[in-house]
């Protein structure tokens, strides 16, 4: 005798209620929680649209994870979706089951839509109806304004159809219904038409902001404005901000970094090839409000000064993550990688230092700093120009770090020519001489060894990296 799992057995009579719209419209209020899920599946793979417009009205959850389930959209029935919320957000008085109060447009929810479809199969009914309890038990009364969650992706020079019709159908009923965007992508879109995207959106709502396209710093001061009003931002990514000819860019860099003030939860910071703030890192730096937790300044030029003002400021640390790959440090003094790491030591967990032209006199002023990083997980110095005797002492020093995991270190100076040419022969020499180490300071271990053609000689190139393990 087989035994049947019980959600496989909702799915099938999900589909046997649809072989009548009118029977599963009427059955709606007394219908069981369980089969709500897999029953708005079926029909809104299977377009049907009335049913999917009086479940909507009487949705027994406080969110509905439409995002999840909108990869090849269909406008029927979208517009299915939205015209039942507004009969829900017309009624005076909601349905008695009726909980909802999200509409997630993000592509998000596939855990909820996977467990009650019966796609986990670990998921027990005891589990389901718990995740129900949770769920519905959120609030007894809806909120007077339903929102609709979304993510912006501005990547064309215009806006796609579904994102206009979505703005225009909100606007038109913005006493009951409240756009909400959590996360911000700009890839590439004329400013004029940023600036009108976002007029319509609830700036404070966004908690995370990506901008991943080249910008003039002029453009950037234009977009400024908008970043301070994103008072709620927790994390900005900012990519390629270079200086043309001509431009103020002392002005400009206050117009932007002041904005700064304005952001009370900012926690990651990530700039990538961010040119302007040569020389200028300390105005950014005297404006955040709160301690980060991850800090990310790469591809670009920093002064001695800048690097100095970040050991001193007192917002990073608790850092969790610091980036510098990039960074040209070579002609830096010694002691203030130190000065950033002794900062930083109690909370530190990923330091990535790749490609910054560190010398041995550098690293070695930095291990005792290191040696006392006691939560690093994750530690990369790839592209470096460092020598074998260095790289000892710098296992030697890192080998009582409890939680360090991943370890990224370059081949050792000595496996390249004087012209800068690899020899991949010299490695496997100098690979069993880091086995050796290892083995002498008797804890299992791997390291990863990242050859590429000479850091001295400008490349940037890394070849696939090798293991070095002792178990």
């Amino acid at each position: 005798m087989s035994v049947w799992n019980p959600l496989r057995l909702l799915d099938l009579a999900a589909m046997d209620l649809l072989r009548d719209e009118a029977s599963a419209i009427s059955t709606l209020e007394y219908l069981p929680t369980e089969l709500f899920p897999p029953l708005f599946i079926l029909a809104f793979y299977g377009r049907y649209c009335e049913v999917l417009k009086a479940m909507v009205q009487t949705w027994p959850f406080v969110r509905l994870p439409l995002g999840a389930l909108m990869q090849m959209p269909h406008w029927g029935t979208f517009q299915a979706v939205l015209d039942g919320i507004d009969v829900l957000v017309a009624q005076q008085d909601h349905p008695r089951r009726c909980k909802l109060q999200v509409l997630d447009l993000r592509n998000t929810g596939q855990y909820f839509w996977r467990m009650w479809s019966g796609s986990n199969s670990h998921v027990h009914s005891s589990s389901v109806m718990a995740r129900v309890a949770e769920d519905s038990s959120r609030t007894k009364q809806p909120l007077a304004r339903l929102e609709v969650f979304v993510e912006l992706h501005l990547k064309e020079s215009n806006l796609d159809e579904f994102l206009i019709y979505l703005i225009r159908w909100v606007e038109q009923r913005k006493a009951s219904i409240h756009l909400c965007c959590k996360k911000l992508k700009i890839i590439t879109m004329p400013t004029e038409n940023i600036k009108e995207v976002l007029s319509r959106v609830q700036l404070d709502c966004i908690q995370e902001v990506q901008v991943n396209c080249t910008w003039h710093l002029s453009t950037l001061t234009m977009f400024a404005p908008l970043l301070g009003q994103m008072s709620n931002v927790q994390r900005l990514f900012l990519s390629d901000v270079y200086l043309s000819a001509f431009e103020e860019q002392q002005q400009h860099v206050f117009q932007f970094t002041s904005q700064f003030l304005r952001l009370h939860h900012l926690r990651d910071l990530y700039m990538e090839s961010p040119s302007f703030l040569e020389g200028c890192l300390d105005q950014m730096l005297s404006c955040l409000k709160t301690p980060l937790d991850n800090l990310s300044i790469t591809n670009c030029q920093l002064t001695e000064s800048d690097v100095t003002h970040l050991s001193q400021c007192p917002n990073i640390s608790q850092l969790k993550g610091l980036d510098l790959s990039g960074v040209t440090l070579t002609n830096f003094s010694p002691e203030l990688l130190q000065v950033l790491l002794e900062k930083v030591s109690a909370t530190l967990q990923e330091l990535d230092l790749d490609l910054c032209g560190i010398m041995d006199s550098q690293l070695e002023a930095i291990l005792p700093a290191l040696s006392h990083c006691s939560q690093l997980r994750t530690f990369s110095m790839c592209g470096n120009l460092l020598s074998m005797a260095i790289m000892e002492k710098l296992l030697r020093h890192t080998h009582g770090l409890p939680s360090l995991i991943l370890e990224l270190y370059p081949a050792p100076r000595e496996s390249y020519s004087p012209q800068g040419d690899f020899h991949p022969e010299r490695l496997v020499q100098l690979q069993a001489g880091l086995l050796k180490i290892l083995r002498d300071l008797g804890r299992p271990r791997i390291i990863w060894i990242s050859s590429s053609p000479c850091p001295h000689c400008g490349e940037n190139t890394f070849y696939h990296p090798e293991p070095v393990v002792y178990s």
